[in-house]
């Protein structure tokens, strides 16, 4: 699975980075910022499609 984040829609919540640290930071404007480029760790999937689940904006998209 990859994980992408479309930064035209990313408002700065920060539901991704407080329900996926380990997959999400934010930059120094405040926007998700991806950790993990490329192909996710298997026990990092779960917490990616929850954020991207609460993500208020649908701007984080999880594709297999």
């Amino acid at each position: 699975m990859r994980v992408r984040v479309d930064l035209d829609r990313c408002q700065g919540h920060s539901r991704c980075y407080a329900l996926a640290p380990e997959v999400f930071d934010v930059d120094d404007d405040g926007y998700a910022a991806l950790l993990i480029e490329g192909d996710l760790p298997t026990h990092l999937e779960a917490p990616a499609q929850l954020a991207a689940a609460n993500c208020p904006e649908r701007a984080i998209t999880v594709e297999e």
